[in-house]
């Protein structure tokens, strides 16, 4: 059999046909494709949008704003300082000059404890006044006696009893004056009542502690003249301390007497006491435009020392407020932003107005509004591939 003859011509139209059928079915390909592109359309050409590939989008966790009871922290640097009304600040009763210390700083002492002795000649007479004072009333007691005797056996007249009787009141009346000057320079009533037995003049006087505590001050050294009224020691019971902070002027009107703070002290490894507010300054002192607020804290171990430095955290009473987690805020440029979902995979950069941390949530002041769905957790590498996408 004759095989057929394939002439050139008939070779070219061959693979233009070929060609023609290819260039169709890869026509058809691409038709078919276009709905499937047109059904997540790529975002405008917006810095702060992007489309989150399969590799980022695992670390996303998106949720909406929620409303929830709000208690907004100040956080304000304080100091720990002695109660006021456990100080006792001891001085001698009498000029004199120490003669002996009995106490230094940071000893603990009770309530009654010598802390310091010294002499005084301003005592030693007052001591020889009380003696004069005390012989001169039993002379007149004894005279008040004879005159009534002597009455009684019509030997005198009234009018020289009543004299005698008199005279008796009298001296009394000294002996109870200086008697009442020895307890004024510091003598106890048994002291008082040994210098009469005896008629023995002691210039030596002591300090005394009014309070059980500690001695945080001394002000004087042996041999040093003192005078009535002037500050010998400084006894504080430290069981019981106050922590003073100071409020910034614009955040004042937040705290009120009895809000709850908590207390960090950094030295002791940030241990954190929980109180009250207890006192908030009707004043605002004028060179540093702040607020003075106080809580006390109590101090059975002795841990905390007056002087220490502390953290002071003033929750403000609960109020409903949308807010956001702080994992979800990006700050840049001295702003705050967060990722809103606009659709899958699909996020966008937006600003927004927040208020300060408080139990790892902040506010939302303005910018997002309760239902917003946001990027919760995730936003940081979120934001880091948006930013590669711009360069």
């Amino acid at each position: 059999m004759n095989r057929p003859h394939i002439t050139l011509p008939v070779i070219l139209l061959g693979f233009l046909a070929l060609g023609a059928c290819s260039s169709k079915e890869e026509a058809t390909k691409a038709t078919a494709a276009t709905p499937s592109a047109q059904a997540t359309p790529a975002p405008a050409n917006d810095p702060m949008s992007i489309v989150a590939d399969a590799e980022v989008a695992k670390w996303l966790k998106v949720a909406p704003v929620q409303t929830v009871e709000y208690r907004e922290t100040i956080r304000v640097p304080a100091s720990a300082s002695v109660d006021e009304t456990r100080v006792a600040r001891i001085g001698a009763s009498v000029t004199g000059r120490i003669t002996e210390l009995k106490a230094i700083v940071g000893q603990n002492v009770t309530r009654g404890q010598v802390l310091a002795a010294l002499n005084s000649t301003e005592l030693s007479n007052a001591q020889l006044s009380f003696l004069k004072a005390y012989s001169a009333k039993l002379l007149a007691q004894r005279a008040a006696e004879r005159a009534q005797q002597l009455f009684d056996a019509d030997v005198i007249g009234l009018a020289e009893l009543q004299r005698r009787q008199t005279e008796l009141a009298q001296a009394e009346a000294d002996m109870s004056a200086s008697h009442d000057q020895l307890k004024v320079l510091g003598m106890s009533e048994a002291s008082i009542e040994k210098l009469e037995s005896t008629r023995t003049v002691n210039s030596q006087s002591f300090v005394v502690s009014s309070i059980t505590g500690t001695v945080i001050d001394r002000i004087v050294a042996q041999g040093q003249v003192v005078q009535p009224g002037a500050v010998v020691f400084t006894v504080a019971d430290l069981s019981r301390l106050w922590v003073q902070a100071e409020v910034p002027e614009k955040q004042s009107d937040l705290v009120k007497v009895g809000d709850v703070v908590k207390v960090a002290i950094p030295a002791l490894e940030n241990r954190t006491i929980e109180g009250r507010l207890v006192f908030v300054s009707s004043t605002v002192n004028p060179e540093t435009r702040t607020v003075t607020v106080r809580t006390e804290v109590a101090n059975t171990d002795r841990s905390i020392r007056p002087a220490m430095l502390a953290v002071m955290m003033i929750e403000d009473r609960p109020t409903l407020r949308p807010v956001v987690p702080v994992d979800a805020v990006v700050r840049e440029s001295n702003k705050d932003y967060v990722f809103t979902r606009l659709g899958d995979n699909r996020y966008k950069l937006v600003t927004v107005s927040l208020g300060p941390e408080s139990n790892g949530v902040r506010p939302v002041i303005d910018g997002l509004k309760d239902g917003d769905f946001i990027v919760a957790d995730g936003a940081f590498h979120l934001n880091n591939e948006r930013k590669q996408n711009l360069q």
